[in-house]
């Protein structure tokens, strides 16, 4: 009981972490958006033409990664294989559903407590999973009950986000950068797990990296 007590206090208190984090980026941006000028600024969408241009292709469909999911003893299954980071514009084709990795949009999905309830864009998605976000996905098989209760511990969760995909294999899924699985409700002990490992845990290639400022649907 002690344990479960400490475990859920220091999630609270890494979660009210991650908000004041969240909060000074966001006051910080203001400032420097009122500073700049219009000729900086200029600079700036010039500058940032080039580079996702240099990242880039134009039309088509790129390859995402190669590999395979192992699964481990936890029912945790780890993406075997590398999972590239590129930035493109183009439709990315993964090898798993939903996608845990590999190239993807420049922009990332929002992902500060976000509940989508139409499909977003794997590409934007797998952006969010970069900077150590958690995706919750449902299908129609999930019940109401489960998607009404994710629905509320999304958006209380920053680094967080939830949208229906409805071609996965199972009703309800979680899935990090490189990890995914499968649990059978919202109260599932292993939901609590996933997300004290996965949320910007060891696995994220941006760690702090920002969730808002994004794409928003």
């Amino acid at each position: 009981m002690g344990s479960a007590k400490n475990n859920a206090a220091a999630r609270k208190a890494r979660i009210e972490e991650m908000r004041r984090a969240e909060r000074s980026r966001e006051r910080r941006n203001r400032i420097l958006t009122i500073g700049a000028s219009v000729v900086i600024v200029a600079g700036l969408v010039v500058g940032g033409t080039v580079l996702i241009n240099s990242q880039s292709d134009d039309g088509g469909t790129a390859d995402a990664s190669k590999g395979k999911f192992v699964t481990g003893a936890d029912g945790v299954k780890k993406w075997d294989g590398e999972l590239s980071q590129n930035h493109v514009q183009k439709t990315v084709d993964y090898a798993m559903t939903p996608p845990v990795g590999g190239d993807h949009n420049p922009v990332w999905q929002n992902c500060n407590g976000d509940v989508y309830t139409d499909p977003i864009k794997n590409e934007n998605a797998v952006h969010s999973l970069e900077h150590g976000a958690v995706w919750v996905t449902y299908n129609s098989k999930a019940s109401e009950a489960d998607i009404k209760a994710f629905t509320e511990r999304v958006k209380k969760t920053p680094y967080s986000l939830m949208s229906p995909v409805e071609d996965q294999k199972d009703p309800l899924m979680l899935s990090a950068w490189g990890h995914q699985r499968t649990v059978k409700s919202a109260t599932d002990p292993d939901v609590d797990k996933f997300y004290e490992t996965f949320l910007q845990g060891e696995q994220t290639p941006e760690p702090g990296a920002p969730c808002n400022q994004g794409v928003s649907k």
